[in-house]
């Protein structure tokens, strides 16, 4: 929930009376990208490490005032820490500054600053270079810069180094400005940067505003820094028809500004250090899994949470809720979560329920009724804890000392209880504290997830606050969000008025605006200012750990503000959008970003969170919303009712979409375990699958789940087509399994999309596991299964495979050998007339105790006109007798896809009446009338 978001006329004014007091102050952005500043600095030493790394020793040139003085001395430390990851870490020598928290992201301690001043060799060489398995690091000395390169073929991935001619100069390192920029081929690909939301795609856009700082500032701001941080880019390149993908990461959590000027990339950063590490890819997916292997790898999510999820804030009273569901089912549009905004809460408050609105006997009726029945129930909590001598939560907060600090006393802010101290997630008793509390709401109410909003942190407020005395905050009438607290600026301190101005908020303005003070004090003497981006982050570890530890069970959470790490522990959907077409437009590009983030399990509020959809977008809305990993409706307090049964024409195209996301289930429940193991996005770009195929490369209008199902969808008012890019390959309607395109050297097609119709294709050589779907993902599981095999049009030789994870969703571990999961590989080929499908099971046991059978076999794109025949499972013939059907239909090809008119034919043969255990190897085998 966000102020703009409530009412944006009013908001949009404030921010336009805003630029017009800043404008005056406000540094050019183009002289600003181009400004040198210092002359950088001469490696006077380098060394060896125990371990295999380099330390040097670094010193300023000429030191200037420009954004403050100069750090002298800088330790230098470089280590290939694997065979496709490389750290660069530039921090000051002489001093400990601050770093993200070792405890919070687990990774490698670089060597200690003093044990290197004065004790290396003096005359180090002009030019060395340093090799890994991946990657060539070398330096020059005077002034110094360094260059990483890919070691297969020399490609320079980062240069440091600046030339007269270059908009950027040579590298800065101050207490509060720290600069550092590299050079790029012009025709590099870049994506991530984020969160912001990016009118021009998924790709990053040369000149485009790119500010990393966490900010309650709603999504419907385009390039904007907005609810998370992560400062980190694949790179794709296409050099001489290969493809070669790398990722850069910089670990910093402090407030930066990178300028992407197409051919170099600058970072301007208030604090910290330079912690860069390089990702050798060569593959996009390489590069998720390298990135997500130093992160954390993205947590296990239940079953259950892949289903369809409503939520609306206004959910006056208990009734409305239960209405709710009901109605989704008299409408037969699937749902498997029902969440409360903060309607349930007493006064907004934290871990309370109101007993007149959200009564707990009624309340817990109504649990075991849905849970009963497998759904499930998910409520929201704020960071803000209520100021308020008589509430539980507080009381023990103030006598645990959780909350952070501002001259001693907790820091005041406003949020919608009204006041308000934010618990210090960085403490670890405030980590101990947040558990004790979530376990005492849940005895109270057994929620099945936790919803943790507002936390960049969000703030009504800003400056130094007291509680107003003789009037009421708020009010209880009028917005919430107006501040109502007697506040003043803080300005007396470099943390809260620094001399380098991001671009905050889109508008520079100052970084502890309408958030905590940024001179602010957490555990430890740390500073807010150093902080800020990973108050989320904090709070999702605590809350995480909270949730495994009340049941042993999965968590799940939802969380608006994220860092580099985040997906480790929760999922993220985009927070405040609009309900335009615009706004749907956007979400593609921001849920593919997350899932280069590591952060897979994401999504937008279906249907735009306010002001109202019409009936036509919310049509089209749910169409792609179904297939985002996190599918959930989400309205706005002040818009109108749109859960999808409010209008016929959406109930149906929910129905249709719906219906297909609830077959692919355990196709997503697989992505997620890859997710888990690997990193790999559920939701992708396309040139995750087809990197060589560079038309693709800033294609934000389409989507893959997993490697090979693609999702078209009409983006655009009035229309009932969609231009779709298909790139070079057969590809197999899987709403219509008897049409084909065959698109030879990729090209743009156009698709019959009339309201209801959602185009979603299934790529060449995949086997994809589907059940017959149902109402609630529970049901839906225990369905038998079909698997779709696709091999390209008229195959007359072929391959295809595919894979399916089976687990006991409940259980916090999603890995295999515990004998709570199962694990199948499934194979087919087509050779000289024969098609073989078979399946190769490891664990089988969880598998077969669940009693799952294969039901049907659909195959496609096979050559031929003939009759299949002479079926044999696991080597022994099916007599006629049986109850197995065998038909073959020949399937249609699409002509404008039929390059130079070639007519070949291809059928599509299904065999029902199977009875396959999923847990058990199978080998089936027929013949077909092709052309041998």
């Amino acid at each position: 929930m966000f102020l703009s978001a409530r009412l944006p006329s009013l908001s949009l004014l404030f921010f336009l009376l805003l630029a017009l007091l800043l404008c005056f102050s406000v540094v050019n952005s183009a002289s600003n990208v181009t400004a040198k500043i210092g002359q950088g600095y001469r490696l006077i030493s380098i060394e060896e490490t125990p371990d295999g790394g380099l330390v040097g020793h670094l010193q300023v040139k000429k030191s200037n005032k420009i954004y403050g003085p100069d750090i002298p001395h800088l330790q230098l430390f470089v280590k290939h820490e694997t065979q496709d990851r490389l750290r660069i870490h530039i921090a000051d020598a002489e001093r400990q500054r601050w770093e993200v928290p070792y405890n919070l992201l687990p990774r490698e301690q670089p060597p200690a600053s003093k044990q290197t001043i004065g004790r290396s060799r003096k005359n180090p060489i002009t030019v060395s270079e340093y090799s890994g398995s991946a990657f060539t690091f070398s330096y020059t000395v005077d002034p110094f810069g360094f260059a990483v390169r890919r070691k297969s073929d020399g490609q320079v991935l980062f240069n440091s180094s600046s030339e007269q001619s270059d908009p950027f100069g040579e590298m800065v390192f101050k207490d509060q400005y720290l600069e550092i920029s590299t050079r790029l081929p012009k025709d590099a690909s870049l994506y991530g940067l984020g969160e912001n939301t990016q009118p021009h795609g998924i790709k990053l856009y040369p000149n485009d505003p790119y500010t990393l700082y966490t900010t309650d500032v709603s999504a419907i701001n385009i390039n904007t820094d907005l609810y998370g941080s992560h400062p980190v880019y694949m790179d794709l390149r296409n050099v001489g028809g290969k493809p070669y993908a790398h990722g850069v990461l910089l670990l910093n959590s402090n407030g930066m500004d990178v300028f992407y000027r197409g051919n170099s990339l600058t970072y301007k950063v208030i604090g910290g250090v330079f912690d860069f590490y390089f990702f050798a890819g060569p593959t996009p997916l390489g590069v998720v899994d390298q990135y997500t292997s130093l992160i954390g790898r993205p947590a296990p999510m239940p079953y259950w949470s892949f289903g369809f999820h409503q939520c609306r804030w206004g959910y006056h009273n208990l009734s409305v809720v239960e209405d709710v569901v009901e109605n989704y089912k008299k409408a037969q549009i699937p749902l498997d979560v029902i969440w409360n905004d903060d309607d349930h809460m007493d006064g907004h408050k934290d871990f309370t329920l109101n007993a007149k609105n959200y009564p707990r006997p009624k309340l817990l009726a109504f649990l075991e009724k849905i849970h009963n029945i497998g759904m499930k129930y998910i409520v929201i909590i704020d960071p803000g804890i209520a100021v308020n001598s008589s509430y539980g939560v507080y009381q023990r907060g103030i006598a645990n000392d959780v909350f952070i600090k501002y001259e001693g006393e907790p820091y005041l802010a406003q949020v919608w209880p009204g006041a308000v101290n934010f618990p210090d997630y960085l403490n670890p008793k405030t980590v101990s504290w947040w558990g004790d509390e979530i376990r005492r709401f849940h005895e109270l109410v057994p929620v099945d997830g936790l919803w943790i909003d507002m936390n960049e942190a969000s703030n009504f407020c800003s400056g130094k606050c007291k509680i107003p005395k003789g009037k009421q905050c708020p009010t209880g009438t009028g917005p919430g969000w107006i501040c109502c607290l007697d506040c003043k600026n803080i300005t007396k301190t470099k943390w809260d008025d620094p001399p380098y101005k991001i671009n905050a908020s889109g508008l520079q303005v100052p970084i502890g605006f309408k958030t905590i003070a940024t001179s602010a004090v957490h555990y430890n003497g740390i500073l807010e200012y150093d902080a800020h981006s990973l108050y989320g982050f904090s709070q999702a570890i605590a809350t995480h750990k909270a949730l495994q530890g009340l049941e042993g069970k999965r968590p799940f959470i939802l969380s608006r503000s994220s860092y580099v790490g985040s997906g480790k522990y929760v999922a993220h959907w985009t927070g405040d959008n609009q309900g335009t077409w615009n706004d749907l437009k956007y979400s593609i590009s921001t849920m593919l970003n997350f899932g280069i983030f590591g952060v897979p399990m994401v999504g937008s509020d279906i249907c735009g969170f306010y002001p109202a959809p019409t009936e036509e977008l919310c049509n089209r809305w749910i169409e792609v919303g179904a297939f985002y990993p996190f599918s959930r409706d989400h309205a706005n307090y002040y818009s109108p009712r749109q859960e999808l049964y409010q209008w016929e024409s959406v109930a149906e195209s929910a129905r249709n979409a719906l219906g297909m996301r609830y077959k692919l289930l355990p196709y997503l429940y697989t992505l997620n375990y890859e997710a888990h193991i690997s990193g790999a996005p559920i939701a992708r770009p396309l040139f995750f699958s087809f990197p060589t195929y560079t038309e693709c490369y800033g294609l934000s209008t389409q989507f893959l789940l997993g490697s090979s199902v693609m999702v078209s969808p009409v983006l655009e008012q009035g229309k009932s087509q969609v231009k779709a890019l298909f790139p070079p390959g057969s590809w197999h309607s899987l709403f219509d399994m008897t049409q084909i395109i065959v698109s030879k050297e990729g090209k743009y097609v156009t698709l019959y999309a009339p309201l209801h119709v959602v185009n979603v294709h299934l790529y060449q050589n995949t086997i994809l596991p589907m059940q017959r779907g149902g109402l609630i993902s529970k049901e839906a599981r225990e369905t038998p299964y079909t698997l779709v095999i696709t091999f390209p049009a008229g195959a007359s030789e072929g391959k295809a495979s595919g894979n399916l994870y089976l687990d006991n969703d409940e259980l916090p571990e999603m890995k295999l050998g515990n004998g709570y999961s199962s694990y199948i590989d499934f194979y087919a080929t087509v050779s000289q007339g024969s098609v073989k499908v078979w399946s190769q099971v490891q664990e089988g046991k969880f598998a077969l105790d669940n009693g799952w059978i294969i039901e049907k076999l659909t195959v496609l794109g096979l050559d031929g006109s003939g009759k299949a025949s002479a079926l044999e499972i696991d080597e022994t013939p099916v007599n006629a007798v049986s109850n197995i059907q065998l038909s073959s239909t020949k399937q249609k090809h699409l002509e404008e896809v039929e390059d130079g008119g070639d007519k070949s034919s291809s059928v599509m043969v299904e065999i029902q009446g199977l009875s396959l255990k999923v847990g058990k190897n199978f080998v089936m085998s027929w013949k077909m009338g092709v052309k041998s």
